[in-house]
């Protein structure tokens, strides 16, 4: 299977881009930053990559027995990941909450 590395549920350039792709060798762990009306959430796309007959690099969803260790370290990696961007994304939420909150006085400083 060929994947194309763009969030199929995104519609902005800027959408299309991973929040942060981890490799191990050929395998890899691509970050995704979404929004929902519940708020943002991460989601993760792991991949095999190899070349095809005409030398071309392709990603497969496919995972030999060899490399299901080290997909495993893959995923504690990308969880480790994920949960350090939801901390920066609370952050700056609450970043901005607080500049609104804040007296029009103190903003304009």
């Amino acid at each position: 299977m060929d994947s194309s590395d763009k969030a199929p549920s995104q519609n902005s350039p800027a959408a299309n881009t991973p929040k942060d792709v981890i490799r191990d060798g050929n395998l890899k762990a691509t970050i995704w930053r979404n929004e929902s009306d519940k708020g943002v959430f991460f989601t993760t796309e792991f991949a095999r990559t190899f070349k095809d007959a005409d030398g071309n690099l392709r990603d497969t969803h496919s995972f030999i027995g060899a490399d299901q260790l080290k997909l495993g370290e893959l995923a504690r990696k990308s969880y480790d990941r994920t949960a350090e961007l939801r901390r920066e994304e609370f952050r700056q939420e609450r970043a901005a909450r607080d500049q609104d909150q804040r007296p029009r006085a103190n903003r304009d400083r």
